[in-house]
């Protein structure tokens, strides 16, 4: 789930190929040295780089500026991945990993960070910022406003969002951290987490991107879009998970009909031909509905292959058939919609990623202008210069629904947390597997001499001052006021970002090193997964 976005944050500081290169007779590090690398690498983080406990995304060497997806004041901690939740994660799990107190201290930490930054309703917003109100409303005013690409960051609502897996995760955290001692100080701020769930679900089964309702917020003539029924961003599928881990551990039974009524939204919202797929998002009375100014109202590809895959995990959490009843039609129509051959990529084929409904041509999103106050978005249909955005494995996708099909309904849901009133633990490691993954092929001496390499290389990259030095090619233009209301003389528009009063971030050639909460992740996940494996 996080392991895209953090691979989008740093250049990684160690490849297979050096890792591996000269380690032939090198001894493999031994468990003590790599905890004691952990250890240091977490105090650091913990006592040179929090603010109160919460984390943004990356920082220079001398913490003069500071990032999460956009600029942060000193004063703010992130909620998006791989921000405070994300730490609060791999904390835990370097505390099952070692056992070290340390780091079950370091997740109270974070946690304290995320219940001071909780909405009274019990989700989150994006940021938290410990200086206050007006602090945050400071920061959304000048920095958020000016984000030209940042749709989402130009206007504070002063409420809370599913957008970018923020208040999920965060409630994942604090549920796992509840489990760890049932600690009762954390069961408040679960409950409403809980609650801010429950609470926000429709009567027809979606959620939307932000709630409680608060006010509309027009851009550029088009509706607020925040209260919409919202699959973006994995936002439905996410809920969903959330609830089913509450039923799992905590067997709070209240899940129950909400997890039913979000599995009916799913085959609800599938559109007919010659579109049978799904939106970004949907108006109340669910037709589709276009969101930010870059996301027009059509049929997207992406997101039905989601769906689809939400559907047949739904034949296998209930054994009803009628979820996979119009799964090959839709598999069908993204096989009907490959995008041409000369936009594929070397990993296969692709697909646009919007698609009008009801006519199946692409719609392509464009802009014009140098920021804020004179750009805009628009859509159009010419193909010309535009690449596919999108790979969508429509193969394994139909795989995966011929095994389904021919699997009886009492076999395919077998293992249903559904289908069972015992409660169930968490996973002992809850982001190192994620992230870690198989790097190598199953072949046991080969994988262990990779790790040992690996574990061996991230020994020695930790610096003096106690983290892993990571090229940092994500910036942004600092504040600079208003825009000007035409593009300044001889601007050429990058894409990611418009002249130089748009605080959007964007990707440098090549970047200065500084400290990434990112590449601490998955480093001490690759530490993790070595002391495990040399048990």
């Amino acid at each position: 789930m996080i392991t895209a976005r953090l691979r989008m944050l740093a250049v990684p500081i160690l490849s297979a190929g050096l890792l591996l290169a000269g380690r032939a007779e090198a001894a493999p590090p031994a468990g003590e040295e790599v905890a004691a690398v952990m250890r240091r690498a977490t105090t650091f983080m913990v006592e040179k780089v929090s603010t109160n406990g919460g984390y943004v995304w990356s920082y220079l060497p001398d913490l003069s500026r500071r990032w999460g997806e956009m600029e942060a004041k000193p004063t703010m901690a992130w909620v998006q991945a791989p921000g405070t939740p994300e730490m609060g994660q791999i904390f835990l799990d370097a505390y099952h990993a070692t056992g070290d107190q340390y780091y079950y201290q370091a997740a109270e930490k974070a946690a304290a960070a995320l219940v001071w930054g909780q909405h009274p309703t019990g989700g989150w917003n994006y940021v938290i910022d410990f200086a206050g109100e007006a602090s945050l409303r400071d920061w959304y005013e000048t920095v958020g406003r000016n984000g030209w690409r940042l749709e989402e960051f130009q206007h504070y609502y002063g409420n809370a969002t599913f957008d970018d897996h923020g208040t999920i995760e965060s409630g994942k955290f604090l549920l796992r951290l509840y489990l760890e001692k049932r600690d009762p100080k954390y069961r408040p701020a679960l409950d409403k987490a809980v609650s801010f769930v429950l609470d926000s679900q429709y009567p027809n089964g979606g959620w939307p991107q932000r709630w409680p309702h608060t006010h509309e917020f027009q851009k550029k003539g088009k509706p607020d879009y925040t209260g919409y029924v919202t699959f973006n961003d994995e936002v439905h599928a996410e809920n969903m998970e959330f609830l089913l881990m509450v039923y799992q551990t905590l067997g709070d039974a209240r899940v129950l009909e909400p997890l039913d009524r979000a599995m009916d939204l799913v085959l609800v919202t599938q559109w007919g031909q010659p579109t049978p797929g799904w939106s970004l998002q949907y108006t109340p009375d669910l037709q589709p509905a276009g969101a930010r100014t870059y996301e027009p109202r059509s049929i997207a590809t992406h997101t039905t292959a989601a769906n689809l895959k939400l559907l047949m995990d739904f034949y296998e959490l209930t054994g009803e058939t009628r979820f996979l009843a119009r799964v090959p039609e839709a598999i069908d129509w993204l096989e009907k919609v490959v995008a041409p051959p000369a936009t594929h990529t070397k990993d296969g084929r692709t697909h646009f990623t919007h698609m009008e409904v009801g006519t199946n041509r692409p719609l392509f999103v464009r802009r014009r202008g140098s920021n804020v106050e004179n750009g805009e978005y628009y859509v159009d249909y010419d193909a010309t210069g535009k690449m596919a955005e999108r790979r969508v494995d429509t193969v394994g996708l139909r795989a995966r629904y011929e095994r389904l099909r021919a699997t009886p309904p009492e076999e395919a849901s077998r293992n249903s947390p559904l289908k069972s009133p015992a409660t169930a633990p968490l996973p002992r490691f809850v982001v190192t597997g994620d992230i870690v993954g198989s790097d190598l092929n199953t072949d046991t001496t080969a994988r262990r001499a990779h790790d040992a390499s690996r574990a061996e290389a991230l020994v020695a990259g930790l610096n003096a001052e106690g983290y892993w030095p990571t090229e940092l090619r994500t910036t942004s233009n600092p504040y600079a006021g208003i825009g000007p209301a035409q593009p300044p003389a001889g601007f050429t528009d990058r894409g990611q970002v418009g002249d130089h009063t748009d605080t959007s971030p964007y990707t440098l050639p090549k970047g200065p090193m500084g400290i990434s909460t990112g590449t601490y992740i998955r480093n001490m996940s690759m530490l993790i997964q070595y002391l495990e494996q040399a048990r």
